[in-house]
């Protein structure tokens, strides 16, 4: 999907490569079904312009397989049940709803009048650590290095973005506003150089003055 259309789209296909069974459905798969109501129920709000309703059934669906996750459990081990086995068809299933709810908490973050950039970081670097290709996390985690104040992190994001996307116009539009951020920020470090060695000769040919008049009134 094109990444310009990220502040109005939601993942709603992620995990569809691997829809779950309901006949005989066991525990494992009653959760994950579980999650990817969550979601769509996120979704559906989300078009709605309920916000924070959506943002509270992400949150919902990812601590429903929070309990799945082999890689959060073992973190906790010895503080909680032991995490079921998963199929590969079942991982599989959990890391793309995960990865749907990530990126449609920060699509949410950025509809809000008050937008937290580093929670819109946090939740896109989450994706991105599954998914280090996914235009959208990595279109928004260079908006929001950019927006605080990092344009060196964000050239990166935004690059690996256009790499993936090169025709993708609001890639290109931020990557552009990178470029005039570093070149400004260019510009004040030239000025405060020129400022700190015109102040150094200046100091210098003062010095040279007092000499000069220092010899004058010698006899």
């Amino acid at each position: 999907m094109n990444a310009a259309e990220e502040e109005e789209g939601v993942e709603v296909q992620g995990a569809a490569a691997a829809e779950p069974k309901s006949a005989g459905q066991p525990p494992v798969w009653a959760s994950l079904e579980e999650a990817s109501q969550l979601k769509s129920e996120g979704n559906a709000l989300y078009r709605e312009r309920n916000i924070r309703s959506a943002i509270g059934r992400y949150h919902r669906a990812l601590l429903v397989l929070r309990g799945l996750d082999s890689d959060v459990m073992t973190v906790l081990k010895g503080f909680g049940a032991k995490t079921p086995s998963l199929s590969p068809e079942q991982e599989e299933f959990l890391r793309n709803t995960q990865v749907d709810c990530y990126n449609n908490l920060a699509a949410c973050l950025l509809q809000k009048q008050s937008v937290d950039y580093s929670r819109v970081l946090e939740y896109s670097e989450r994706v991105l650590q599954w998914r280090p290709a996914n235009v959208k996390a990595l279109y928004r985690a260079g908006v929001a290095t950019l927006e605080t104040g990092d344009a060196q992190r964000a050239k990166h994001y935004l690059g690996q973005a256009c790499k993936e996307q090169p025709n993708d116009s609001n890639v290109r539009k931020q990557l552009q506003r990178v470029e005039d951020k570093l070149n400004e920020e260019l510009q004040k470090e030239k000025a405060m150089y020129r400022g700190m060695f015109s102040s150094g000769v200046k100091n210098i040919s003062t010095e040279e003055t007092n000499q000069t008049n220092r010899d004058d009134d010698g006899v």
